[in-house]
């Protein structure tokens, strides 16, 4: 590096522009009647100085110079400072796309810092990564290697076992937001995998929860054949959605799995949750920790070759989810890549160790989670990429769609306490959220906020979203605390966002958008506004927006609204008979004036983070002392207790009465609390298992039951205990209807949530009678009296007594699904 500094200088007076050509100095040096002296001093040699006239000396060095000049008469400081390297050849590079990139027979890598006043790429071998070593250090030049607010290089060589990262200096002010440290080996945001740690769970070298990180570089051999893989577009209408956790599904023993908990078995789960029934169409990713078993949850086949043997896991899964539960979505927790051993910590009640099971913490929003494959960060990561695309492959295959559960309201570096990884890092002010003094706003509840409507930030966001579905080839998105997305960003300006000033904006950080830029950008992408989008409508900020999020007519919401009415009016709590009825059509109350249909609803009653379905009827309060917290955590609001229109969603485990031991919050237990219990799937086949698989069947027949638009009177009628005289009273627990079906004829449906029996009177259909099929009352298997059931009949003419009066006797707390067939006797 020269540090060159010029004196003499008239040519420039008053100028403050950067002047980078030669010819600039020829011309002006040509309109001088005597050539000036010009003097540098090399920073190497500060004592020696050189002379110049106009000859060919100087032309040669101002080829290499960048001059600023200044006001006054002096010339101020300028670098020159070709980056170096033993390795690779390297060159300027380009300022896009961001990340690393192959191209032109190298790599190059490009990022942005708006703040920082140096960068250096950092590359690591894998071995020296774990031993702490940088193995090559190239330090950017502020001039040649940086356009904008974007530092970039280009290298050719030998990227054999490469990884990378970057260190940045500028200040180190929380005050004002930065958190630059040239110490700190950071990742970059767009790196397509991050390697530290090779098996879930396990500590480090010395013990360390954080061994340096560092991010995959890309190679030519990276190609992974996708045998003509194209997106499902399923209507959403038609899904039911099976929420899981990919570690926690294929992680017990009894799954028999030969990679428990990762990505393979977890495409062999395709089949073995169609084995458990769960069919057609749609896999939603969530919180996950291990993908390989999730591919190939098959106890009776040996494990997929990731590339080639696709179709002997799967297909158990796949036939199964089709044949029995009906399932055509997994929802599968958070997939990027996140610290596990986040809050490592001993768990004195339970005499194990606390980790973060569920994933919501992410580091990096590109990678997908290393440790959930069976690779690990073998091949530097491009193994894991590869077992992920495989289970998308083999998933849509088998006819199920593949949704990714995304946490872009917060990342793992939390407070002003929290670690430097990335962000805070590369441009602390730029990604999140922060008081005029640096503060870190904290409406996710865990630290921070992230700047999501941050020109760059969400840039950065829909970036990613399309890499997931491009590359990787996801089918939609559930968005965790999706309001957050809506929220002003830090230094909001209407001018900075929209490019005018809007009167009377007087909006502040955080304030709730009309029309965020980032729902805006990503609800009319070209690629994106045709894959599904879900958000979780709330944050814990205090922004509650379901029914009223932003949605551009295409996005959907989990209703927590319809959770909270379907437990209140179930449980027999007085005054939601009337919310409970608009649940069961869709929630047009929240959806309809607004142009959205019965589909944009998610129902859902419960979900990873609450009670399992059998502790919500089986726990009056939580009972969280497992985490080690005194029982302090979780949601104290349960409405718990000792399906109409809309899209179902249905929590892994709830199908056979997983039981948490009515703990509502299990983030921390990498254990049988949150583990999919096979043996016990296997021993409900019988009951409530067969119960769920059969009302699935059931749903997808009927015409009626997934309607493109609200039900209307047309072929919906309401009934109380008598037939048109539905009672809408707060003291009322009965709610019944019937509803035209194209398939089925006519359907009758009733919920009794009172604690007394009763006897009901039914609508009369001349020539007609009604026929029991579900009465939730009955042992099973006389639930649901399924048409391959030998006792069918005698259980049908233990109710003729009552049908052949047109009545039904309905006990407390249950409910009933009647079919209308002709009347022989008529």
């Amino acid at each position: 590096m020269e540090l060159l500094q010029f004196t003499s200088s008239p040519l420039l007076h008053g100028s403050s522009k950067f002047i980078n050509s030669p010819e600039f100095y020829k011309s002006k040096l040509s309109n001088l009647k005597k050539p000036p002296t010009t003097t540098f001093r090399c920073c190497n040699h500060p004592n020696k100085t050189s002379h110049f006239a106009n000859s060919k000396a100087f032309e040669n060095v101002t080829k290499n110079l960048v001059i600023r000049a200044s006001k006054s008469a002096e010339l101020e400081t300028a670098v020159i400072k070709k980056p170096q390297s033993q390795r690779f050849q390297v060159s300027k590079g380009y300022p896009t796309p961001f990340g690393a990139t192959l191209r032109d027979g190298g790599v190059n890598f490009s990022i942005f810092s708006s703040n920082a006043v140096s960068a250096t790429l950092c590359l690591i071998t894998l071995s020296d990564l774990q031993e702490n070593k940088v193995t090559e250090e190239i330090a950017l030049d502020s001039f040649a290697n940086k356009t904008g607010d974007v530092w970039h290089v280009f290298l050719k060589g030998d990227f054999k076992d490469m990884l990378y990262g970057y260190k940045f200096d500028g200040k180190f002010s929380p005050q004002e937001g930065h958190y630059f440290d040239p110490t700190k080996i950071v990742l970059d945001p767009y790196a397509k995998a991050v390697i530290s740690r090779a098996q879930f769970g396990v500590l480090g070298p010395d013990e360390n929860c954080w061994p340096q990180m560092a991010c995959l570089v890309p190679t030519p051999e990276d190609e992974f054949d996708w045998e003509g893989d194209l997106p499902l577009k399923y209507p959403q209408r038609d899904l039911i959605i099976y929420e899981v956790h990919v570690r926690g599904f294929t992680r017990h023993e009894s799954s028999k799995s030969e990679h428990p908990g990762t990505y393979l078995d977890e495409k062999n789960s395709i089949i073995g949750l169609q084995s458990k029934g769960i069919s057609a169409g749609h896999l939603i990713l969530c919180r996950t920790s291990h993908f390989v078993p999730l591919v190939k949850e098959i106890k009776h086949l040996p494990p997929p070759n990731p590339q080639n043997d696709s179709s002997t896991s799967i297909l158990f899964f796949d036939l199964s989810l089709r044949k029995d539960l009906g399932i055509n979505c997994l929802e599968l927790m958070p997939c990027h890549e996140f610290n596990e051993l986040e809050y490592f910590s001993y768990n004195s009640v339970l005499g194990d160790y606390k980790v973060n099971f569920w994933g919501y913490s992410t580091i990096n929003y590109f990678s997908p989670m290393i440790r959930y494959s069976s690779a690990g960060i073998r091949n530097c990561g491009h193994d894991a990429i590869n077992e992920f695309k495989l289970l998308v492959k083999e998933a849509h295959k088998r006819g199920i769609e593949v949704v990714m559960d995304v946490v872009f309201n917060h990342t793992v570096e939390g407070n002003d306490k929290g670690p430097i990884l990335s962000f805070r890092g590369v441009d602390n002010s730029v990604y999140y959220m922060l008081a005029p003094k640096g503060e870190f706003y904290n409406y996710s509840g865990c630290g921070n906020t992230f700047n999501c409507n941050h020109p760059v930030v969400r840039q950065f966001i829909v970036d990613c979203l399309r890499y997931w579905v491009t590359e990787m080839h996801v089918d939609g998105f559930r968005f965790d605390l999706a309001s957050i997305m809506t929220r002003g960003s830090s230094l909001w300006d209407s001018v900075n966002v929209y490019g005018i000033p809007i009167e009377g904006d007087l909006l502040t950080t955080g304030t709730p958008l009309r029309s965020p830029p980032l729902i805006d950008l990503i609800s009319n992408d070209p690629i994106l506004r045709g894959v599904k989008l879900i958000a979780e409508a709330w944050d814990t900020g205090g922004l509650y927006q379901v029914g009223i999020f932003p949605h551009w007519g295409i996005w959907s919401e989990w209703n927590g609204k319809y959770r909270d009415i379907v437990r209140q009016f179930i449980k027999g709590t007085d005054g939601f008979a009337g919310a409970f009825a608009e649940c069961l059509c869709g929630s047009p109350n929240l959806y309809q004036e607004g142009g959205r249909k019965p589909w944009n609803s998610i129902n859902f009653v419960c979900a990873h983070d609450g009670f399992s379905l059998a502790d919500l009827v089986s726990y009056n309060k939580k009972h969280n002392l497992a985490n080690g917290e005194d029982n302090n955590d979780g949601e104290t609001h349960n409405n718990s207790w000792n399906c109409g229109q809309g899209v179902p969603m249905i929590s892994m485990g709830d199908e056979y009465g997983h039981t948490k031991g009515g703990n509502n919050n299990t983030y921390c237990h990498d254990n049988d609390i949150n583990y999919f219990r096979w043996d016990k799937k296997e021993e409900s086949k019988s009951d409530f298992f067969r119960f769920c698989c059969l009302l699935t069947k059931f749903r997808h027949e009927c015409e009626s039951l997934g309607l493109s638009d609200f039900p209307t009177a047309d072929r919906l009628q309401w009934h109380g205990h008598a037939p048109g005289l539905p009672d809408w009273s707060d003291k009322s627990r009965f709610v019944a209807f019937t509803l035209i079906d194209s398939v089925k004829g006519e359907i009758y449906v009733a919920f009794n949530a009172s604690h007394l029996p009763v006897i009901i009177s039914l609508p009369k259909r001349p020539g007609y009678r009604w026929e029991p099929l579900v009465d939730t009352s009955k042992p099973e298997p006389f639930d649901f009296l399924s048409s391959d059931l030998p006792a069918k009949e005698i259980a049908i003419k233990q109710y003729a007594p009552f049908l052949d009066a047109n009545l039904y006797p309905m006990l407390s707390y249950s409910s009933i699904i009647l079919l209308l067939s002709p009347d022989e006797n008529a």
